[in-house]
């Protein structure tokens, strides 16, 4: 589960502070796939940054399964973020020189996993997203399709706990997204806890839950039950 309660985040310049999260509360329950909407600057982005521990808060509290994730050091947060959460990006973030399999395997490397290991994972993970014929090729041998497929693989070879995905349908044509989207449905059946940012409403309806985002807060919340959605908090 992930709960955040009244976060704040403020960055400052000598003579400017920006809120860019304000008292914002959210819990995520497990197994749950929520989206999150809202206008540029809205908070989105660095919402996502905390939930990933990629960059500290100024203030509130963070649990992830039950862990406060406050007063952690560096190397603990980065223990928390390599064994618990995947992360997919929209630039897909694949290192160019390196095939397929060796870009999946590059977080399982650092992770320390025996040879083993690594290959077990990966091959389980490129089968999953249909890319184990592709375990040769390199990123530019790919379409973008294939490979946002090849960053889910990654993400997945870890088998996270918790899986951010930040716009990973944005460079992709609205045939290549449907797959994205279906392929993230099928992992979230399986057990896997997703939190999606996006800016597109017909993505944010295939999800159990949209979460709205102005100003850093909490708008509303939408809860979707086939295909139909029904306001839950307005202007919270």
């Amino acid at each position: 589960m992930l709960k955040m309660i009244g976060i704040n985040k403020v960055y400052k310049t000598d003579m400017i502070e920006t809120h860019a999260l304000k008292s914002f509360d959210l819990t995520v329950d497990r197994g749950e796939f929520v989206t999150i909407t809202g206008p540029s600057g809205s908070g989105k982005t660095t919402f996502l940054n905390i939930a990933g521990l990629l960059e500290p808060f100024s203030g509130g509290s963070y649990y992830l399964n039950g862990h406060d994730m406050a007063g952690l050091s560096d190397n603990q947060l980065a223990k928390v973020r390599n064994e618990q959460i995947g992360f997919i990006f929209q630039g897909f973030n694949l290192i160019p020189d390196l095939s397929v399999y060796e870009n999946v395997e590059v977080p399982l490397r650092y992770r320390g996993f025996k040879r083993a290991e690594r290959k077990e994972r990966i091959e389980e993970a490129l089968a999953m997203v249909g890319l184990s014929a592709r375990a040769k090729h390199l990123p530019a041998q790919l379409s973008g399709g294939q490979q946002q497929r090849v960053a889910i693989a990654r993400a997945m070879a870890g088998r996270p706990a918790f899986l951010l995905a930040d716009e990973p349908t944005g460079n992709l044509d609205s045939v290549m997204a449907r797959q994205v989207m279906d392929m993230l449905e099928d992992i979230n059946a399986k057990g896997t806890t997703i939190v999606m940012v996006t800016h597109d409403p017909d993505l944010a309806r295939r999800s159990q839950r949209n979460v709205h985002i102005v100003d850093g807060q909490v708008s509303d919340y939408r809860q979707f039950v086939a295909g139909e959605s029904t306001v839950e908090v307005e202007n919270a």
